[in-house]
């Protein structure tokens, strides 16, 4: 097949790929925008091809929406890259050794036919290295699709076969309608729904008096048990690049919803696109990117603080209602850049420093190892942590933790460059294996969600007079050192 029709027939079949995908579902991928400040993902296409039985188990089991026939089309647009690869090596090296005879011949005939030569060898290069960047480019937009792989420990199936790890504080109190978030706050005048509809819209929110200090205090509170345990304060930018938001794998599924544009706010007319963060997550992975870090300063652990924006808000019947499910929120996140080797003991350690955080709450906890369908495309692993709600009448996401591995790594070029083994056969002393660079692995875990927190601590320490009615509120003493107003009637520290 001629270089041409090779480049023609690579194209058909890309655009036929792309077409066959169900509409109303967008590729996790896009093409990498023009103004990306980052260098293309670097993905193990090898390693893909050589387990596409298992990546096609793990995309049913996790009930990502592959089109049919995507990982067989990654290995053949890979074996053509590589094909292609080869070929334009050799014609490159053909061109270097073809310069190397003009320059030495003296006959002007035999002189101008290599010339002519070169000339036809150049007009193929630039041919192929064409059919090549298509090719890598059809590549690259494919392999993206994947989600990451699989703990082995994970439990399969949806949200309903999480495995209870373990549980924390008090028995749960029973529920009871008049323990509702909603109303308990509305009747202390702690909550503003109605004037925030009027300012922006459903599941948007006014805090007032108490429940704005609250907010301040478990952020304070969170922050400094993170710092404890040796995490370094970051305040982020709340507006990030599309670009890197998509390279941190982060598109909020909502299942009942098939329009991208209902998962994230972007920025009308900015250039480069610009969108609303969902998450601290998402600036803190992307001031790590692009940099290779020495092994000995690993692991490298910040926690930040910023304004969570959620636009797949509101499509949940009964979650919408109160804070449970809004569309801002403020979020303490931990963040932490490790070795490959290390990052699943980083997980439990994740999950020690919320634990901890939580037990200090005084609420009822507990901590799920999540299944395979509730796992996004980055995570590896993830633990939920769920606090029962007595109003909601069930329990309730209020922190999450993920080992990403390096599915985020490989995308935003975090590395880190592995220190130099000794050799055992080299005679001269100091001598060793050259250092080594490799992706890193990163984490990610919820310190404090604060919405939630707030329905959580209301739900369970409401106070009631003779007559049902709520008049105050017990809060736990561990939040006294970071509350800033004066004292309220309405609070008792317990």
């Amino acid at each position: 097949m001629s270089t041409l029709l090779r480049c023609i027939d690579y194209q058909w079949r890309r655009h036929y790929f792309l077409s066959v995908i169900r509409p109303g579902h967008r590729l996790f991928s896009k093409h990498i925008p023009d103004t990306a400040v980052l260098p293309k993902p670097r993905l193990d296409y090898n390693a893909i091809s050589e387990s596409v039985v298992y990546k096609s188990h793990n995309a049913f089991n996790r009930k990502y929406p592959l089109p049919v026939g995507a990982l067989q089309s990654i290995v053949r647009t890979y074996s053509e890259q590589k094909e292609l690869s080869s070929q334009l090596s050799m014609k490159r090296h053909l061109r270097s050794t073809l310069g190397d005879r003009i320059r030495a011949t003296k006959d002007p005939p035999a002189k101008q036919a290599l010339v002519e030569e070169a000339k036809n060898l150049k007009a193929e290069i630039s041919q192929l290295e064409q059919t090549l960047a298509t090719t890598e480019e059809a590549l690259l937009d494919l392999t993206l699709q994947l989600p990451n792989d699989t703990h082995p420990d994970a439990p399969l199936g949806p949200e309903d076969a999480a495995t209870v790890l373990s549980t924390h504080g008090p028995s749960p109190i029973p529920a009871s309608p008049g323990r509702d978030h909603a109303e308990v706050g509305r009747a202390l005048g702690l909550f503003d729904f109605e004037s925030a509809a009027v300012v922006t819209g459903s599941s948007w929110y006014y805090l007032l008096a108490e429940a704005a200090l609250l907010e301040n205090a478990l952020t304070n509170y969170a922050i400094s048990i993170a710092l404890k345990h040796g995490f370094r304060l970051v305040m982020t930018p709340d507006v990030v690049r599309e670009d890197i938001a998509l390279r941190c794998g982060f598109q909020p599924r909502d299942q009942q919803s098939d329009s991208p544009a209902s998962q994230t706010y972007s920025i009308a007319n900015s250039h480069p696109e610009l969108v609303l963060s969902g998450t601290a997550e998402i600036p803190l992975g992307g001031m790590f990117a692009n940099r290779i870090f020495p092994e000995n300063t690993l692991p490298a652990k910040v926690v930040g603080l910023g304004r969570a924006f959620r636009a797949e808000a509101g499509s949940r019947g009964a979650d919408t209602r109160g804070l449970y499910r809004v569309h801002q929120f403020s979020k303490v996140e931990l963040f932490a850049v490790c070795e490959e080797d290390t990052s699943e003991h980083l997980m439990e350690e994740f999950r020690q420093v919320q634990t901890e955080i939580f037990e200090g709450l005084g609420i009822s906890f507990r901590v799920l190892d999540m299944p395979t369908e509730e796992l996004g495309a980055s995570a590896f692993r993830k633990y939920d942590m769920e606090a029962w709600m007595p109003g909601r009448g069930s329990w309730g996401e209020i922190s999450s933790t993920s080992n990403c591995t390096d599915y985020q790594s490989r995308r935003l070029h975090i590395r880190y460059r592995r220190a130099a083994s000794p050799d055992p056969h080299s005679s001269s002393s100091g001598n060793g294996s050259p250092s080594t660079l490799a992706f890193a692995h990163t984490l990610n875990g919820t310190a404090a969600a604060t919405p939630r927190l707030i329905l959580t601590l209301l739900e369970n320490g409401v106070r009631f007079d003779e007559g049902g009615k709520p008049i105050g509120l017990d809060l736990p003493i561990v939040l006294k050192p970071f509350w800033l107003g004066p004292s309220s009637n309405i609070l008792r520290w317990v």
